[in-house]
């Protein structure tokens, strides 16, 4: 197995992408602790995975606040012994609406959950990381963050933030043997993001699957949308030792969205 013996955290762990990046880990063989705000979803998966013959913890942490993350971080070393791999996979949509309208509140917890979260888990588990030498870090950014995206700006605002932290911490901790890299997806089928195309139909009067192929299939050379599996594949070989000659990358995983 790719991982054995190795630890992981995953955040946001309980459903959608993160839950798919969470399992994949632990098919290989890694121990995962899996966070988020909902405590039913988390143990689903963390059941998942003990039932496939794997190790895991559930964790009900907001990354938004220090003191939820020292205490997974914690918690998580305490469990399994150590820590190897952090992927910072938690956040939130945000609002769709022009700048104008956006609620400076709107603003501040997105980027407090997408980018400070990722910042606050990355700060307690380097430490952790450090110590085993070959320590991963992933964050979970966004096309969005190397694109305007109209609407949408405080989401936007947090990926492009994320790698300009994950070019940073890169060059920090590489002479750790801790490498940092970001994977940006396209359009994921999901809640969120059908959550965020009855939104945007919504405030254009236009009908869902009309926005959902104007917007998020037809830019793709693909044509289609990503499924969760095809992130987590690209996460597993990041934490794997085949990528240990890279770090300070952000790879794009978006079916060829047209930048």
């Amino acid at each position: 197995m790719k991982l054995g013996g190795r630890v992981a955290i995953v955040t946001g762990g309980g459903r959608g992408l993160g839950r798919s990046i969470a399992l994949r880990l632990a098919a290989e063989g890694a121990a995962v602790a899996v966070s988020g705000t909902g405590r039913e979803h988390l143990d689903a998966t963390a059941h998942e995975i003990v039932a496939a013959g794997g190790r895991s913890l559930a964790v009900v942490t907001d990354v938004a606040s220090e003191p939820d993350v020292v205490r997974m971080v914690d918690a998580t070393v305490r469990e399994f012994g150590r820590l190897d791999i952090l992927v910072n996979n938690a956040g939130i949509a945000g609002p769709t609406a022009s700048v104008t309208d956006t609620r400076c509140e709107d603003w501040e917890s997105t980027l407090a959950v997408n980018l400070t979260g990722a910042f606050l888990c990355a700060k307690h588990a380097i430490p952790h990381l450090g110590a085993q030498n070959r320590g991963r870090i992933i964050n979970i950014t966004s096309v969005a963050g190397r694109i305007g995206y109209a609407m949408r700006s405080p989401y936007a605002a947090s990926k492009w933030g994320m790698i300009g932290l994950t070019r940073s911490l890169a060059l920090e901790l590489g002479a750790h043997g801790i490498t940092v890299n970001a994977i940006a997806p396209g359009s994921v089928r999901g809640e969120r993001i059908a959550k965020v195309v009855r939104e945007r139909a919504a405030s254009l009067g236009k009908s869902a699957a009309d926005i959902e192929r104007e917007f998020y299939v037809e830019p793709t050379a693909l044509k289609r949308m990503l499924d969760p599996e095809e992130i987590a594949g690209v996460a597993l070989f990041l934490a794997s030792d085949e990528a240990r000659g890279i770090t300070g990358e952000t790879v794009g995983v978006t079916a060829g969205f047209r930048l």
